[in-house]
């Protein structure tokens, strides 16, 4: 069974800039099979962003045709609750790792021990905590 890791919008937007299969990537990082997995308002979000223009908007809509590999999660924000919110509080719910460059993001999953996967050096992923396989 596939490993279930959630997806935030900069880590797409990054693998964009610096040419990485993240897809690929995952797979050979975890040495199993991944499901990714987008968050109904992160894919809101990129939509929004790839309606603009420029080389942001550009990278959008490339992260847009990306989702297409991933399963978007309808997702119903909590009173209160922002987007980063929500995916602490799913990854833990789920008990799955989160694919983001988003430091206060990392920050926040780690210290409820939450694995964490993050592009390195602009070519590489890298693996906070440990990963279960499923």
């Amino acid at each position: 069974m596939p490993v279930r890791v959630i997806l935030d919008s900069n880590f797409l937007m990054a693998s964009i800039q610096f040419h990485v299969d993240v897809f690929r990537e995952l797979d050979k990082s975890l040495n199993q099979k991944v499901k990714t997995v987008m968050l109904s308002p992160i894919y809101e979000e990129i939509q929004r962003i790839a309606c603009g223009k420029g080389e942001l908007a550009r990278r959008a809509k490339l992260a847009l045709r990306m989702a297409k590999n991933s399963e978007v999660l309808k997702v119903k924000l909590k009173p209160g609750e922002s987007v980063d919110d929500s995916i602490v509080r799913l990854a833990k719910e789920w008990g799955c790792p989160v694919a983001t460059n988003d430091r206060e993001l990392r920050r926040r999953l780690r210290l409820l021990s939450v694995p964490v996967i993050y592009l390195r050096q602009k070519s590489r992923l890298a693996i906070d905590g440990s990963i279960n396989p499923s």
